[in-house]
């Protein structure tokens, strides 16, 4: 059974600044398991950051990102079994989960925050990682 990648790309394309040359993908669907990459105040159209000094805005362009790709891979919210939070501060906590939780109301996933130094880039200060299995809603 062969995977469908949504939204290939090079990181020598999103991260001019450092030498790389991987081919990634925003999302990958196998076994109707959809595994998102990491989310980041980022406009997935043109590699911009977004809320840059705002975690809120990163966090909301985050999910906006999420719930985009999930549509590209035939989803939507709903299906989302499990979130990743890496937050650069453990301050910003109680800020992204109110974001995260309009989003997923009523969803339930399974969710894990982990506070980490730096993210890829400076200027982000939360990346959110969501898995989802399509059409298993319990």
């Amino acid at each position: 059974m062969k995977h469908t990648r949504i939204r290939t790309f090079n990181t020598k394309d999103t991260y001019p600044e450092q030498n790389l040359d991987n081919d990634l993908c925003q999302a990958v669907v196998a076994g109707g398991v959809v595994y998102l990459r990491g989310q980041i105040g980022q406009d997935l159209e043109t590699r911009e950051s977004v809320g840059i000094g705002d975690v809120e805005a990163q966090a909301e362009k985050a999910m906006s990102n999420i719930a985009m790709l999930l549509e590209e891979a035939g989803g939507e919210l709903e299906d989302i079994v499990k979130v990743v939070v890496y937050l650069t501060d453990i301050r910003y906590r109680e800020t992204v989960y109110r974001v995260m939780g309009r989003w997923l109301k009523g969803v339930h996933p399974v969710s894990t925050g982990i506070v980490v130094q730096a993210l890829a880039r400076p200027e982000w200060l939360v990346e959110i990682d969501a898995t989802a299995v399509l059409g298993e809603r319990a």
